[in-house]
């Protein structure tokens, strides 16, 4: 459980720094940056950092791209028709139940895009939508499993995705973390130099 409590707070702290920009377009590279700081700060000295105990002494931060506001993208977001249940794989084989809530339609280095939005069934959060993606850096400048965002609800259509907020999974970090896997409709073809590197 307190495994849990420390991935929400981050969590919190994403939406919370994040959630006055995320329907205006602002982008706010000053906010990134001690949003980032404070993050490294729980990683290194919580007793539920996911980073093993015996190297939060050595941990000097995550390491991340350089903060660029062309990848705060308008995006539309399309709700689903019907309520789409699907089953998503994790990395440690056990499976979750998972809605498709809708659609995200972006532009990013000149590339039409699309990601699927997702809230996990019995999950607690209903003021997010879980973004899971992958892109033409996972695998070589980003962890290769993909990374994730948090995009808080609002009730007009009109969203800003911002990638340079985009982190990895905590089984990047621990292999004893079960973290689930991004469904292969949201494999991008494109390179999303934005928010946490491996």
């Amino acid at each position: 459980m307190k495994l849990l409590s420390i991935a929400l707070l981050c969590c919190t702290l994403c939406l919370v720094s994040c959630s006055s920009d995320a329907g205006s377009g602002e982008y706010d590279e000053q906010e990134l940056v001690a949003l980032r700081q404070e993050k490294d700060a729980q990683f290194r000295d919580s007793d539920e950092s996911p980073i093993p105990a015996a190297k939060r002494s050595s941990f000097k931060g995550l390491v991340y791209f350089a903060p660029n506001a062309e990848y705060a993208v308008s995006a539309q977001f399309k709700e689903s028709s019907r309520a789409d249940t699907i089953t998503m794989q994790t990395s440690k084989d056990d499976l979750r139940k998972a809605v498709r809530i809708g659609t995200f339609a972006f532009t990013v280095n000149g590339k039409n895009c699309k990601l699927a939005a997702y809230t996990f069934v019995g999950g607690q959060d209903e003021n997010s939508y879980f973004v899971p993606f992958t892109d033409l850096t996972s695998g070589h400048e980003t962890y290769y499993a993909g990374r994730y965002l948090d995009v808080p609800v609002q009730e007009d259509e009109d969203y800003v995705l911002d990638f340079n907020v985009a982190y990895n999974p905590y089984c990047a970090y621990n292999e004893n973390y079960s973290c689930p896997l991004v469904p292969r409709e949201n494999n991008l073809s494109v390179a999303i130099r934005a928010g946490e590197k491996k």
